[in-house]
């Protein structure tokens, strides 16, 4: 086949994927992306790279911003698969993550070839993360109106797409009918074999006293973020920490995550949501023991979950992060929020414990508790291990299952004899 990708950030959510169908010498993958370097080749994939020719509208409608912005990368995009046609390239399939809407043209460049969409996320204005954290109401009654518009994007794909892809079953459930029929649910996947247990493993800090190197054996709790914000439960963690700290005096906290925003409002001001939840408990901590590590290499977070005595993690009702999985992968003992998108993951008292996102006292009583129990800890971990094993792993499951939706969707087009064989 001659399958193409188009992702803006590529590989994204394709890094198995796209690799493991360039293997098959029959096959020719392409991929695009919007970037200013070089067009490469990438484990097998042809990377072709491309820019838009121009930048938003100054002081346009705030509510058309958005899909301003997706128009012109998807134009970018139709130019680029416009020039790929004129070299003979003809695509059997095309993959896209339509998030910033550079594939809503594709079908203009190639009507009978089938398309399919990853759907991470519909937004609505109730029931999911808008409006769901009473410390930050939405923006008032416009609100609604601008998240219609921001799903125009999806809108419009569900018009052109053969068949979607959702990571997990609650992500695909917020998605309307009648196109929520053609989301088939598999995860991107873990690589249970290398995000496993490791009781040699250990982590090296830098304090003020200078490093000290933590392993199995020390007592630490770890929380990831890709930018520490409120949708990731930032805040609460940080409300919980004095309790904790208090009930355990030898205990170090671990935090990963940035300064900036990725989902969500900014603070006003020139400030970061880092430091105005700290600044909020700043003087009932032990900093000493409060370790802030911002965004690090992959082989030291995978370090750190190996060294964890317990994770926490919380979230609005949005996408699932890939560090639960990869913490439950490591066998962690985890805290996790009683919201939806990880009640498919966590059950309680099986594979974790869940507490109510906007308690602060009650995430420090369950995560106090289990630092006192490691027979607790190493039941609760084995339970999230073999559930990652059972259910996400990347070869086993995950992949297969992929490879074989990509073939059923190519097949469409073979079944409508569009294809010449």
């Amino acid at each position: 086949m001659n399958i193409l990708f188009i992702h803006q950030n590529f590989p994204g959510q394709f890094a198995h994927l796209a690799p493991k169908l360039a293997e098959e010498v029959r096959n020719q993958v392409v991929a695009l992306r919007m970037t200013r370097e070089a067009s490469m080749t990438w484990r097998g994939v042809r990377v072709v790279s491309y820019l838009p020719s121009r930048s938003s509208t100054p002081k346009i409608h705030p509510w058309a911003v958005d899909f301003e912005t997706k128009t012109i990368r998807a134009e970018a995009a139709f130019h680029a698969c416009l020039k790929l046609r004129q070299e003979g390239f003809q695509p059997d399939v095309v993959i896209a993550h339509p998030g910033w809407g550079e594939s809503m043209f594709v079908k203009d460049v190639w009507p009978d070839v089938p398309l399919g969409i990853y759907c991470e996320f519909f937004y609505h204005s109730r029931g999911a993360d808008t409006g769901f954290d009473p410390e930050f109401p939405d923006s008032g009654v416009e609100e609604p109106c601008r998240i219609r518009l921001k799903n125009a994007n999806n809108l419009l794909h569900f018009d052109i797409a053969d068949a979607g892809i959702s990571p997990t079953h609650w992500q695909a459930s917020t998605f309307p009918e009648p196109f929520r029929d053609k989301i088939t649910v598999i995860h991107d996947g873990i690589n249970t074999a290398s995000v496993a247990p490791n009781p040699q493993a250990t982590l090296t800090l830098k304090t003020t006293a200078g490093e000290r190197t933590l392993s199995r054996n020390d007592e630490l709790i770890t929380f990831v973020n890709r930018n520490l914000e409120p949708y990731r439960g930032y805040h609460q963690f940080l409300r919980a920490l004095p309790a904790i700290q208090a009930a355990r005096p030898n205990a170090h906290v671990a935090l990963v995550g940035g300064n900036d925003v990725s989902y969500g409002a900014r603070p006003s001001g020139n400030r970061t949501w880092k430091e105005i939840f700290l600044n909020e408990v700043r003087g009932q901590l032990d900093l000493s023991r409060v370790h802030f590590l911002g965004q690090i290499p992959y082989p030291q977070f995978l370090s750190l979950l190996q060294v964890s005595t317990v994770h926490v993690y919380l979230t609005y009702p949005f996408v699932l992060s890939w560090s639960l999985l990869e913490s439950m992968s490591a066998g962690c003992a985890i805290v996790a929020s009683d919201t939806a998108p990880l009640k498919e993951a966590i059950v309680a008292g099986e594979t974790g414990r869940l507490v109510d996102f906007f308690s602060p006292q009650q995430l420090a009583a369950e995560t106090i508790s289990l630092l006192e129990d490691p027979a607790e800890r190493a039941r609760l971990g084995a339970n999230a291990r073999a559930f990652a094993i059972e259910t996400y792993d990347l070869p086993t499951v995950c992949l297969p299952r992929q490879i074989e939706w990509v073939a059923e969707l190519a097949s469409r087009r073979r079944h409508h004899g569009v294809l010449s064989l």
